[in-house]
């Protein structure tokens, strides 16, 4: 089960990829400025974040099943639709109605850890879905190059979107809800009045919003996401604007972070797996986890200021770790607190404040770019993994 949401989650990637490997090329084309481009990813990034709020409850009514299908389904026709792009402006409503399917993603993955894990195991198996991420951004250079450069962009979205469809024939007849899925958790802090609801009484996202956890877990992402859809979405354009990467050497070399990103995501949930083993308790072992990571993330500082580029390469892949490593342990922590019933939901309105938060550093970096440098960029984004640490730790109160 957990293999259909990690190949779910590769796809999402590649999806999203498409665009930033094939940016340089589009942008030429289409006449895109560092503000422009910017944009585009806004659109997503809306879409992304009003979705998140949406689809998670979507799923959470619907069933995992059902929900991930129509979600998977929505995004891969949204790919195939890149091939009619004619500039700018339908390339970014093209990216808009992507994030509107990319969004179910998490949230369906996330409910299928909550119904088929226990707490042990929880932040590990998120890991291996997450670690798709990883695995699609580094598939997605070479592929994409090598379409782009025999055929042209608009057979790599076609050849892209189409895999989308493949998932689903696998899906849909294979994914299947265990009975003791229903049940909340054995320690909840929405109990006792919770305890023994069923799957269909999941809670109100007015009632979720209301609770301590949900919205300081929210404001989280606000600082932590951010610097991954940073990472994935300009980390080419940097290759080339800044260290004069030709779209062959960008091909050879862009996978190299999302490779290291991949065993953040098992190094991740082995840390609090290891702790939890220890007799160290939830609260510690994932808020440590993340914090330990997050600290990994200030090595986008020496990033950026490196003189030579494979030293750079390099110092970005240690930041990918470090936020694959403590994504894997935020991923596990609303089945540590919530119903089950609700997880989908919890993860979706906690993931509208990584999408606002998104939208709003995206359009700061496409400015920050064209007026000043990566330099000032890279230092924010090395910095803003520790208020997501500080945050949890302040005010997300306990996970047990």
């Amino acid at each position: 089960m957990i293999s259909l949401a990690f190949w779910a989650t590769v796809i999402n990637y590649l999806d999203r990829q498409t665009l930033s490997v094939a940016a340089p090329v589009l942008r030429e084309q289409f006449h895109m400025t560092n503000t422009a481009y910017s944009r585009v990813l806004f659109g997503f990034l809306l879409a992304y974040t009003i979705m998140n709020g949406i689809s998670g409850p979507m799923i959470d009514r619907l069933g995992t099943r059902l929900g991930y299908a129509l979600c998977m389904a929505w995004w891969s026709a949204a790919a195939l639709l890149h091939t009619l792009a004619r500039g700018a402006l339908s390339l970014g409503i093209f990216r808009f109605l992507l994030g509107m399917g990319e969004a179910g993603n998490w949230p369906g993955a996330v409910k299928v850890v909550a119904e088929w894990f226990p707490e042990k195991e929880r932040a590990f198996a998120s890991g291996i879905f997450n670690s798709g991420s990883a695995i699609g951004a580094i598939l997605a250079p070479p592929i994409v190059v090598y379409i782009l450069v025999t055929l042209g962009w608009r057979p790599a979205f076609l050849v892209v979107g189409c895999v989308g469809f493949l998932w689903l024939f696998i899906w849909w007849p294979l994914y299947r809800t265990p009975a003791e899925a229903v049940f909340p958790p054995r320690k909840s802090p929405f109990s006792p009045p919770l305890r023994g609801e069923s799957k269909a009484s999941a809670l109100t996202v007015s009632r979720l919003i209301r609770t301590r956890f949900v919205w300081a877990f929210t404001l989280s992402k606000v600082f932590m996401d951010p610097v991954w859809y940073f990472y994935i979405f300009w980390f080419p354009e940097y290759l080339k604007q800044a260290r004069s990467f030709n779209m062959a050497s960008i091909g050879a070399f862009a996978w190299i972070p999302f490779a290291v990103a991949g065993v953040g995501n098992l190094a991740g949930g082995a840390l609090s797996a290891f702790l939890l083993r220890r007799g160290v308790s939830v609260t510690v072992a994932r808020k440590g986890a993340v914090t330990f990571f997050a600290v990994l993330m200030l090595s986008a500082i020496p990033a950026v200021l490196a003189a030579q580029a494979w030293l750079s390469i390099a110092f970005v892949s240690i930041a990918m770790l470090g936020y694959t490593g403590s994504l894997a342990n935020m991923l596990a922590m609303p089945a540590d607190v919530c119903p089950k019933s609700s997880v989908a939901s919890v993860y979706g309105l906690a993931s509208m404040g990584s999408g606002f938060g998104g939208m709003l550093f995206t359009l700061v970096t496409g400015w920050a770019v064209d007026h000043y440098s990566y330099t000032p960029v890279f230092i924010g984004f090395g910095i803003m993994p520790l208020v997501c640490a500080a945050i949890l730790w302040s005010l997300a109160g306990p996970l047990e």
